[in-house]
C-alpha cells in the first residue's frame, strides 16, 4: 500500500529564491483562492522586526485549515523566511515536493517522531531561526476559542538552549512569540448561513420549522448527534434523557473504545481525545496492509472514526449560543458539513479579514535556570501562560 511505501519523515529543503517569489504574489493568491487577507497591527509587526537576527518560535492557534497560509503572508510582511512544522497528512500529491522547498517539514502525530524532534533541534540551534509551531497539534475549528496547548511546543525549545549550554555556550536568547489569529467575514454570511442550513436539512428530510437560525442549527444537530447514536448501537431511550454534552462526550468515547478494541490498544483514559486519536491513526498507518488484507471494511470504519473525532474534538453544545456571530456559526455548520457530506476541506464560505495579534515574546533564557531546577514545572508554567495570552488577545 502507499502508506507503506511513503518516507516516513519530509525534511526541510527552503529554497530562498522560489520562496521570494511565492511570498512576491501571496497576497494576490490568498486574496483570490482562500478569500482571505492579512491584517496586522503596524506595532506588532515593529514587535517582530525587532526579533529578525534571532531565534524565534511563533506559536499560533489553529482554528482552521487555512492558518499555515496565515503565517506564510505574516513572513512575507516581515520580509523574512519561515520554517513550519506541518501535519505529515498535508504532505500528499504536488505537496510532498512544493511544502519542504517553502520551509516546512512534517511531524507525525500520535507517536515520538524521531526526525522531526531533531529537525527541530537542529533549526533551534542555529544563529537564527523562525519557526512555526502550532501548539494546539491540530485544528481546532473554532474562531476564537483555544484548546489546550502541548507542551512540545515549549519542551523543545527549552531542550535545545540545554544541548547548546551543554557544549559549552552560554545561554542563548530564544524568544516565543504567541500568536493569536481569527477570521472576520466581511460581507453579511446570512444568506450563506440559510443555504448551508437548507442543504443539511434537504439531507435529513426535515423542514425549516424552527423560527431563527439557530433553531434550525439545533434541528440539524440533532439529526446528526441521533444518526452517530445509532451507528454506534447506542441506547437511544437512555441518550435522550442526557444534555447535549453528555450525548456527545458519550459518542466520543464509544468511538474512541471500539477504535482501541479493534486496535488491541490499551485505552489510555487519562490521554486528551486528541493524543489518543493521533495515537489510533499511527497504529493504523502501520498495520494499514494487514488490516486491509483481512478486513478492509475494518481499516475504513476505524479511519473515519479518527476522522470524526478529530472534527467533534473541541466542540460542545452553547459555543454558538454564547456568541451567535457569523463565525461560530459557520464554524459549526462546517463541522456538520464534513460529517453529514464527508468533505474533507471545505471551502471558505466567504471572504475574510485574518486578524493576528502578538502577544509579547518570551525570552526562555530569563526562564532556563528555573528550567534547569524543575523542567517539568517551567515547562508547564510556560504553556499555561503562552495559551491564555494567545486566548485573552482574541477577544
Amino acid at each position: 500500500m502507499s502508506v507503506l511505501s511513503s518516507p516516513q519523515f519530509y525534511p526541510p529543503r527552503l529554497n530562498p529564491v522560489l520562496t521570494r517569489l511565492c511570498q512576491s504574489f501571496s497576497d494576490l493568491l490568498a486574496d483570490n483562492f482562500y478569500k482571505l487577507k492579512l491584517v496586522v497591527e503596524s506595532t506588532d509587526l515593529e514587535k517582530l522586526a525587532r526579533l529578525e537576527e534571532e531565534r524565534v518560535v511563533y506559536l499560533p492557534n489553529h482554528p482552521t485549515l487555512d492558518d499555515g497560509v496565515v503565517l506564510f503572508l505574516l513572513s512575507t510582511r516581515l520580509g523574512q523566511l519561515f520554517h513550519y512544522v506541518v501535519a505529515y497528512e498535508s504532505f500528499r500529491g504536488w505537496n510532498k515536493k512544493f511544502l519542504p522547498l517553502m520551509g516546512a517539514y512534517s511531524i507525525r502525530r500520535g507517536l515520538g517522531d524521531r526526525a522531526s524532534i531533531a529537525q527541530t533541534l537542529k533549526l533551534l540551534k542555529q544563529p537564527s531561526c523562525d519557526l512555526v509551531i502550532f501548539p494546539e497539534g491540530g485544528c481546532s475549528y473554532q474562531n476564537d476559542t483555544v484548546m489546550p496547548f502541548r507542551t512540545g511546543a515549549i519542551q523543545l525549545p527549552l531542550q535545545a538552549m540545554n544541548q547548546m549550554v551543554k557544549q559549552g555556550e552560554p545561554v542563548p536568547n530564544l524568544y516565543l512569540v504567541p500568536v493569536s489569529l481569527k477570521y472576520h467575514y466581511t460581507d453579511s454570511m446570512k444568506p450563506v448561513i440559510d443555504q448551508t442550513l437548507s442543504r443539511l436539512e434537504k439531507a435529513f428530510n426535515i423542514n425549516a420549522i424552527a423560527p431563527n437560525f439557530y433553531g434550525r442549527l439545533r434541528g440539524v444537530a440533532e439529526q446528526v448527534i441521533l444518526r452517530l447514536e445509532t451507528e454506534y448501537d447506542l441506547n437511544l431511550d437512555q441518550s435522550t434523557q442526557m444534555d447535549w454534552n453528555q450525548r456527545i462526550n458519550q459518542l466520543k468515547t464509544r468511538m474512541l473504545s471500539e477504535c482501541e478494541q479493534k486496535l488491541e490498544l490499551t485505552p489510555a483514559t487519562m490521554t486528551p481525545i486528541r493524543e489518543r486519536v493521533y495515537k489510533i491513526q499511527s497504529v493504523l498507518k502501520s498495520r494499514a496492509q494487514e488490516l486491509e488484507e483481512f478486513d478492509e471494511t475494518t481499516y475504513e470504519s476505524i479511519y473515519q472514526a479518527t476522522v470524526r473525532l478529530l472534527n467533534f474534538d473541541a466542540i460542545y453544545d452553547g459555543y454558538v449560543a454564547a456568541s451567535p456571530t457569523p463565525e461560530r456559526f459557520l464554524d459549526t455548520l462546517t463541522r456538520l458539513e464534513r460529517e453529514v457530506f464527508k468533505f474533507n476541506r471545505p471551502l471558505a464560505k466567504g471572504h475574510r479579514k485574518a486578524m493576528l495579534r502578538i502577544g509579547d515574546p518570551i525570552n526562555l533564557k530569563e526562564h532556563f535556570e528555573s528550567y534547569r531546577q524543575n523542567r517539568a514545572a517551567t515547562v508547564e508554567m510556560l504553556t499555561q501562560q503562552l495559551q491564555q495570552t494567545v486566548q485573552e488577545n482574541l477577544s
